[in-house]
């Protein structure tokens, strides 16, 4: 069973209770982690608080050349990491580079350029100088479907605002997270300053969420998770941020490269088998084109071939778990019973793979807003196609889910496009296919959660704001 990694050292677990880490392509145990313990949390929140003390006043340029280090070495490992995320929880070796690991990659590397330039001394308004301050210690609590992205969209953002940090792993995919522990003490980041303690949430996750030494939590997974923790740190008047689920629109207006943008919508539903919170599941038509969107997301579909993740060319693998699997496949069994039409995928399981938890990726025409597929976060590759009459009622369809995570917008007048998507109440939205941005703030509005993650804004989460009246 594996250690926590606590003041700079490994350390068993006060529970000798572990949780198996199955391959979801092979359902092979390939490793065992604690189970959790509140003791563990105690241990690691009281190194973090110990080490804040120092943390919290070394220099910019001192927190960047630590990032800077971490960055390196991740570079250095990441096929090996790429590798790890893979077995772990199912993403084709391919997206796992590019995306699981170059994401992270991207994100170290704009934290160390912010610290070269952000302002922490402080601005004057008035007689105050108003200036920013690390919060102190952070408690990250964080998924398993993007299992270092995640992880260092918080923890770097923590380290650059001089916070320490407490880390929670999913149990489903930990292995990413103790690669990076393995970074910082390579690294020689100082002890205390980055913690690792696995665990349930229950167990691991809520001790660290009520925890009266936490000065901070941010936490990335389901709405019903996020309330748990937004309760549980109520108790002792923690901020908290939450980055929850969502249910994005992607809406396709009459003037849109229509293969163009059905084809890119397919693969931004499908990408990582559909586990991305930001998913653009929704798929939003004008009526006129209806029948030729459904046709061409059918044939865009059939290049997602459910696979072992480890094989060249393969882009859609496995489900995280079990239980994820079942999830899903419930969903389109849902779909079905309310009317809507698969027409391509469907409850059975792919032909193919012999082991794994496969879904049969899905797409449902004929889908309704009303639907619990239109509704809820499927979190699967599961498609729903929609037929809109006006752009007024585009938009309304658009913002008719209790999510507002992320959306997107085609049309060939970039300046419509831009129009219609400040009407879209989403944290981020794309326009004609924009590239994701690692230093845009990334978060929700409604029950997609609240605070922002990335750029500057990200940094803020993690700072205290005083004002020095003279």
């Amino acid at each position: 069973m594996r250690s926590n990694y606590i003041d700079g050292n490994w350390t068993p677990s006060a529970s000798d209770v572990s949780v198996d880490v199955i391959n979801p392509a092979t359902e092979a145990v390939i490793d065992r982690v604690p189970a959790g313990h509140p003791a563990d949390v105690d241990a690691a929140v009281g190194a973090a608080r110990a080490a804040f003390a120092s943390w919290s006043v070394t220099s910019p340029a001192e927190r960047s050349r630590h990032l800077e280090a971490a960055r390196e070495l991740l570079e250095q490992r990441a096929d090996a990491v790429a590798a790890a995320i893979s077995a772990d929880m199912g993403s084709p070796l391919a997206f796992a580079r590019g995306v699981q690991v170059g994401t992270p990659l991207a994100v170290l590397a704009s934290y160390v350029d912010l610290l070269s330039s952000y302002d922490f001394g402080g601005e004057r308004v008035g007689n105050s100088l108003v200036v920013r301050e690390p919060a102190g210690v952070v408690g990250a609590i964080t998924p398993w479907n993007y299992p270092l992205h995640q992880i260092v969209a918080k923890v770097a953002a923590a380290l650059a605002a001089g916070c320490t940090v407490v880390l929670k792993p999913s149990e489903v995919a930990p292995s990413a997270a103790y690669e990076l522990a393995d970074i910082f003490a390579a690294t020689e980041l100082p002890a205390g300053v980055f913690n690792l303690v696995s665990g349930t949430g229950p167990v691991t996750g809520e001790a660290i969420a009520g925890h009266p030494e936490v000065d901070v939590v941010s936490f990335t997974g389901s709405g019903a998770a996020g309330r748990r923790v937004a309760e549980v740190a109520a108790a002792t008047t923690k901020r908290v941020t939450l980055e929850l689920g969502g249910k994005s629109a992607n809406v396709i207006l009459p003037d849109a490269d229509l293969a163009t943008a059905v084809k890119v919508g397919v693969a931004k539903a499908f990408a990582n088998a559909g586990q991305t919170c930001n998913a653009l599941t929704r798929m939003l038509v004008h009526r006129d084109a209806y029948n030729e969107a459904i046709e061409l997301a059918v044939k865009n579909a059939g290049r997602y071939v459910p696979g072992d993740p480890m094989a060249d060319g393969v882009r859609l693998g496995p489900l995280a778990s079990a239980a994820q699997r079942d999830r899903v496949v419930g969903y389109i069994e849902k779909g079905l019973a309310e009317g809507a039409r698969a027409v391509v995928g469907g409850p059975q399981a792919p032909a193919g793979p012999t082991s794994g938890y496969y879904v049969t990726p899905t797409v449902f025409a004929d889908v309704t807003p009303d639907m619990i597929v239109a509704q809820e976060e499927i979190f699967g590759p599961v498609l729903c196609v929609m037929a809109y009459g006006t752009e007024d009622e585009a938009v309304d369809i658009a913002n008719g889910t209790p999510y507002g995570l992320a959306a997107a917008v085609w049309s060939a007048d970039q300046d419509h496009a831009v129009a219609v998507a400040r009407k879209l109440r989403a944290g981020q939205v794309e326009i004609n296919g924009g590239a994701f941005n690692a230093v845009a703030p990334f978060g929700g509005f409604g029950q997609s959660g609240y605070g922002r993650e990335l750029g500057v804004p990200g940094l803020e989460e993690f700072l205290e704001v005083k004002a020095l009246q003279f």
